[in-house]
């Protein structure tokens, strides 16, 4: 009998006195469950996602919520499988999500106000003058995202402080951001409103419960996520928004360059461009030279 999966995806941004202490009850824990995923502590908080058969999930959510501090935590949930994680990854970090600010923001008090998505879809729906900022990694918000949403240049969480004058010029307007499952949000709008933005927004419970309650909407495409899912979709017919790096044909497929020191981790629908001898495409002409210089001995 097939045995059912369920991933959970999780944080709270709560001070911790000691988040070693939690984090190796919760390593036990996991361990006892059987479950695989990455749970990230810091002083402000906790960030996680993990996959396991139902039963071990629940157990976990049941045992997690005994903690004083995530009593309140809301747990969401999609169907995973047997290799979804290949393992257990525990670690206490300096922040549950790397901004990497000289002053660093706490979300408890300066942060967007949420929005939920009932009122985000009835905000869409009425016409309402405002815009989505996608505060994901480009490469997330390449395979899907909001229609009309605005994705920020960046190849990492905390290359916005960077990239934010790009919308400078809404400071006077409303502004959502929207990220996979808000702990982003929480963040970065907050940042936003430090830098003097007006009206920021949060959607509530990130863009996963949006496509819960409003499949293949106003969100195009597929919802990227960082297990060996790599993609999620909530309709099995949905808009194909995604384009090769290489060729523009679409797709929803990911692969990584050739070249194992560039990290490029981009949409390949299986052409043959800047493909290397085993296969494996280059991101670029410059990778492909630079390897092909290497085996020459120039």
């Amino acid at each position: 009998m097939e045995k059912d999966y369920i991933v959970i995806l999780y944080y709270k941004y709560i001070p911790l006195e000691k988040p070693e202490v939690i984090a190796r009850a919760q390593r036990t824990l996991c361990e006892t469950l059987g479950l695989k995923g990455r749970i990230i502590f810091a002083k402000e908080g906790i960030n996680g996602t993990l996959c396991g058969e139902k039963e071990a999930i629940q157990n976990y959510i049941s045992e997690t919520q005994k903690i004083p501090e995530f009593s309140n935590i809301v747990f969401k949930k999609s169907v995973g499988h047997e290799g979804t994680f290949d393992k257990l990854k525990i670690k206490v970090r300096s922040e549950i999500v790397a901004l990497n600010l000289t002053e660093d923001i706490d979300p408890n008090e300066l942060t967007g106000e949420r929005l939920k998505p009932e009122e985000l879809k009835q905000w869409i729906k009425s016409g309402k003058d405002f815009h989505i900022v996608d505060i994901r990694n480009d490469y997330e918000y390449v395979s899907g995202h909001f229609k009309g949403s605005i994705g920020m240049p960046m190849e990492n969480f905390r290359d916005l402080p960077k990239v934010v004058s790009k919308i400078h010029d809404l400071k006077d307007k409303p502004v959502v951001t929207v990220c996979t499952g808000g702990v982003r949000c929480e963040k970065a709008s907050g940042f936003l409103k430090r830098e003097g933005f007006q009206n920021v927004f949060q959607l509530d419970g990130g863009i996963v419960t949006y496509m819960e309650k409003y499949p293949a909407q106003d969100f195009a495409g597929t919802l990227y996520v960082f297990d060996n899912r790599i993609t999620m979709d909530f309709e099995k017919n949905h808009e194909v928004v995604g384009k090769c790096k290489l060729c523009q044909k679409q797709t929803e497929n990911y692969t990584n360059c050739a070249d194992a020191t560039c990290h490029d981790h981009f949409l390949y629908c299986g052409c043959e461009l800047n493909s290397s001898q085993n296969g494996i495409p280059f991101c670029s002409d410059s990778c492909r030279n630079k390897i092909e210089d290497i085996h020459s001995g120039s």
